[in-house]
C-alpha cells in the first residue's frame, strides 16, 4: 500500500481493507463499479468517462465534463447507447439559495427575464498552480473561466435560458505569467428568449477570495445571491410575493467552510436515486456540455476578436494553445 493511498484512507476514514488502484482500467475490470466519480485532471475526464461507460458504470464527472465539444458529444452519445446515467458535477445548483431562486423562476415570479450577471471574484496564487503541473494548461485545464468560474457560468446559463444565440468575450492573462491560460474573462451573452447575461470571472482578486454572486433581473423580480460561493440570498424583491427578505435569508442562507459549499451530498444522493428509479439526474451531461460550450465560445470570441454565433459544433481548449505567449 503506497503512502498516498494511506493518506486517502485516513482522510476519508476508510477501512484498511479498502482496495486502491493506480490503473482505473484494472479497477473497472475487477470491481465492476455501479457508479464512478471522475475527479482527475480535466483533460482526462473524457477518455476515462468513455471507458467507464463501456464497462457499464454510471458516472459523476467533475466540472468541466470535458475540454472539447466533440468529447462531450461522444460521452452523451455513448451513454445514451448504453443506457448509462451521466451527471456533470455542478453542485451549486443544489445550494438552498439557488434552489429557492429556481423555484421562483419556474413558477414565473420574475415575469419576463431581462438580464442576469455572474461575478466570480476569487484569488489563486502561484502556490495553487505549483500543487499540480496540469493546472492552468490548455491541454489539461484551461484558465479561470473553465476551472474556477464554470459553476456560476452554469447557474447563469441554467437560470436565463438553455439556448444561447451569441457571445462576445474578452480574456487576458494579467498577472499569472506562469500559466498558459487566462486569469480574467469578461463576456456578454444573448439568450434565445431575448434576455442577456454578463459574466465577469477572475482569479486576480487581492488578497483572497472575495465573492461569487449571481443576479437575476426580471420585469417583476430582482434577486441577488452572494457570499463566497452563491450561498446567501442578499436581495429578494418580487411584485407578487409575500416572502420577506430576512425570512428568506433565515431559511435559505448557508455558511459553508469552503467555496465548495454543501452541494455535493445532495448531488450524489440525486444521482443514486436517478439510477435506482431509472430517470435522468438533476444535472445532466447535456447540462455540462452547455456550460462547456459557453466557456469555449467566450474563448473563441476573445481569440478571434469578434462575436460568436451559437451553437458551436467543434471547439477545444487546445485551439487556444499559445494564446498568451509573450
Amino acid at each position: 500500500m503506497n503512502y498516498r493511498w494511506i493518506i486517502l484512507l485516513q482522510w476519508f476514514n476508510l477501512s484498511n481493507k479498502t482496495v486502491g488502484y493506480t490503473d482505473y482500467k484494472e479497477m473497472l475490470r475487477i470491481e465492476k463499479p455501479h457508479l464512478v466519480s471522475i475527479c482527475t485532471e480535466s483533460g482526462k475526464h473524457a477518455q476515462i468517462a468513455l471507458d467507464c461507460i463501456e464497462s457499464g458504470s454510471h458516472l459523476i464527472i467533475e466540472k468541466p465534463i470535458a475540454l472539447s465539444l466533440q468529447e462531450a458529444d461522444d460521452i452523451i452519445k455513448k451513454a445514451e447507447e448504453k443506457n448509462i446515467k451521466v451527471c456533470a458535477c455542478h453542485q451549486n445548483r443544489f445550494n438552498k439559495s439557488v434552489q429557492k431562486m429556481r423555484e421562483q423562476l419556474e413558477k414565473g415570479a420574475f415575469g419576463k427575464l431581462l438580464h442576469g450577471t455572474a461575478n466570480i471574484r476569487w484569488n489563486r496564487g502561484e502556490n495553487y498552480y505549483k500543487q499540480s503541473d496540469w493546472r492552468g494548461t490548455w491541454e489539461q485545464d484551461g484558465g479561470a473561466l473553465m476551472n474556477q468560474c464554470i459553476h456560476n457560468i452554469d447557474l447563469l446559463h441554467w437560470m436565463m435560458g438553455d439556448e444561447i444565440v451569441e457571445v462576445i468575450g474578452m480574456t487576458d492573462n494579467l498577472k499569472h505569467d506562469y500559466i498558459e491560460a487566462e486569469d480574467l474573462g469578461l463576456a456578454l451573452v444573448k439568450f434565445a428568449n431575448g434576455s442577456y447575461g454578463i459574466i465577469e470571472g477572475t482569479t486576480n482578486i487581492y488578497p483572497s477570495n472575495l465573492e461569487e454572486t449571481l443576479y437575476i433581473f426580471g420585469e417583476h423580480g430582482t434577486v441577488k445571491i452572494g457570499g463566497k460561493s452563491v450561498n446567501k440570498i442578499e436581495e429578494w424583491i418580487f411584485k407578487d410575493d409575500s416572502d420577506v427578505l430576512e425570512d428568506v435569508k433565515t431559511q435559505y442562507n448557508e455558511d459553508p467552510p469552503t467555496v465548495y459549499g454543501f452541494g455535493h451530498t445532495p448531488l450524489y444522493k440525486d444521482v443514486i436515486d436517478a439510477i435506482v428509479t431509472d430517470r435522468e439526474p438533476y444535472v445532466t451531461a447535456k447540462g455540462g456540455r452547455r456550460a462547456l460550450e459557453l466557456v469555449l465560445a467566450i474563448y473563441k470570441s476573445a481569440a478571434e476578436g469578434k462575436s460568436i454565433k451559437l451553437p458551436l459544433e467543434k471547439c477545444s481548449t487546445n485551439n487556444f494553445i499559445g494564446r498568451f505567449n509573450k
